[in-house]
């Protein structure tokens, strides 16, 4: 394979995770979402809810397996990030309303 060939992948591999990256941060949260770990916290956290906060912060930008230099100021954005998805979609919305008495954050 040339290199131009390589180049040219790269480049339409890396359009494809940048349009991805994008979609995902434009999706508001949902009602449910509004209501779910990691906004909301009630007892102990199942691997289920680790898994679901991971792919949140996945959405806003945070990529886990890169070697970063900046660890951990790059999770500490992403979750900046993350909660201010949070407080767009879901404060002061009708959708953050007590839910079996749980309030959002």
């Amino acid at each position: 394979m040339s290199k131009a060939t390589v180049l040219s992948l790269t480049a339409v591999f890396l359009g494809l995770s940048l349009g991805y990256s994008t979609a995902s941060q434009a999706a508001p949260l949902t009602p449910h979402e509004c209501h779910a770990y990691p906004f909301v916290r009630s007892g102990s956290v199942t691997h289920r809810q680790m898994v679901r906060e991971l792919r949140e912060l996945e959405s806003v930008g945070y990529q886990p397996g890169r070697i970063d230099a900046y660890y951990p100021t790059d999770i500490e954005k992403a979750e900046a990030r993350l909660h201010a998805k949070y407080e767009r979609d879901c404060e002061g919305n009708a959708s953050t309303a007590s839910v079996n008495g749980t309030q959002g954050l």
